[in-house]
């Protein structure tokens, strides 16, 4: 009896603790809520994003047809073949025929499914030519993946010239250490958003930089692979403007969930405008590579670098986490520079240290010469831009 009332007390106590839990999620849930993000995703979507493209439209119109097919020929085989075990079964009399073949049957089951997939490729053959149609674009932009962020450079039409890098932005990365997701947009705002006009057809041309990535934005009816030495390509032409977010859809690495797309649409006279204005911020962002570094400004300028760049693995105290090794008090890092450089340039272990060319040789410059400076690295050493560019030679 004793070991009974322990028992039930046990179990008492934690369906109360249970019943804690669940309330305490429940009041934080206003505090989780969100709405639907314009473009997609919405909340507790099942169906796909809001078609922003002609292609997108298609898509969504086959998906429904498969599935309405698919749906039919499944009720029907699945209907006749429990009606034929119900009405014929043994408990009502019924005995079983005693045959070997049937030519009607078998042309029948041949032919009928035939043409049903016939149909099904030739609805969908107009969608997938058109999807690889890529000639004739206003736009050609590439977008290359790394881990983890993309880069985006305009190859031809308007903005030709303009290169930059998207990442995750900042805050929502402290978000999502920190287990307090906010925002609708939670884990798809980027610091630079790639920006297009309205009805201009847009080619993307996809690489990566170390492993298999995929640029997917669902509303533009996107999705192409970015494979390290080689160039895919793929299409869309936005007919309304708007931000509209994908995600890469490959598994590339530890930071596969914190690379976010964002597209945003503008009517021709804005991307005219942002053109100029990104144009100019290239230009006062452009650093001479001869140029002689103060220790202070280099540092400065690497912080900012290493911020947007490493902290996400490195920390920002620079002790790492798990296999990522600590830049505070390391050998390399206090002791060769060489072969911090190379390891910038090339990358390590495997590509688990994605390379980091695409960055200039001042950020570089800076980066290094801010992790030889900064926590318990006090070694007063100073990287110039010069020494990259021999480096990459």
């Amino acid at each position: 009896m004793i070991r009974s009332t322990s028992l039930w007390q046990r179990l008492h106590q934690a369906s109360l603790t249970i019943g804690v839990a669940l309330s305490t999620a429940l009041a934080s849930g206003a505090a989780w809520a969100v709405n639907d993000l314009p473009g997609g995703p919405a909340v507790n979507q099942l169906n796909l994003h809001p078609a922003a493209s002609k292609i997108a439209e298609q898509q969504a119109w086959l998906h429904w047809f498969m599935l309405i097919v698919c749906t039919v020929i499944f009720l029907a085989v699945f209907g006749v073949m429990f009606y034929s075990i119900l009405k014929h079964r043994k408990s009502l009399g019924h005995k079983p025929a005693n045959f070997h073949e049937s030519v009607a049957v078998e042309i029948a089951w041949t032919i009928v499914p035939f043409i049903i997939v016939i149909a099904m490729g030739a609805m969908a053959t107009r969608t997938v030519v058109a999807m690889k149609d890529t000639s004739n674009a206003d736009l050609t932009i590439k977008a290359t993946g790394y881990q983890w962020q993309w880069g985006y450079d305009y190859l031809k039409g308007e903005g030709e010239g303009i290169a930059f890098l998207s990442a995750l932005d900042a805050s929502h990365r402290v978000m999502s250490d920190q287990g307090k997701p906010a925002g609708d947009d939670y884990l798809l705002k980027v610091d630079n958003p790639m920006v297009v006009p309205v009805n201009q057809k847009v080619r993307i041309v996809t690489t990566a930089n170390d492993v298999i990535h995929a640029w997917m934005v669902p509303s533009l009816g996107v999705k192409q692979d970015a494979i390290p030495g080689f160039v895919r390509d793929t299409w869309f032409r936005a007919e309304k403007t708007g931000d509209f977010y994908g995600q890469c859809a490959e598994l590339c690495g530890k930071e596969h969930a914190y690379m976010p797309i964002h597209v945003k649409v503008v009517t021709q006279a804005e991307y005219t405008k942002w053109v100029d204005g990104k144009k100019k911020e290239m230009q006062a962002k452009a650093d001479d590579p001869s140029k002689v570094w103060e220790l202070p400004a280099l540092v400065a300028r690497g912080e900012k670098v290493y911020n947007a760049n490493c902290a996400a693995c490195h920390k920002a105290d620079g002790k790492g986490a798990g296999p990522i090794k600590a830049l505070d008090g390391s050998a390399i890092v206090l002791n060769d520079a060489a072969q911090q450089i190379q390891i910038l340039l090339n990358g390590a272990a495997n590509g688990a240290m994605p390379a980091w060319k695409q960055l200039s040789d001042t950020e570089i410059a800076a980066v290094v010469t801010y992790t030889k400076n900064s926590w318990t690295n006090k070694t007063g050493k100073v990287i110039q831009p010069a020494e990259i560019v021999a480096a990459r030679k």
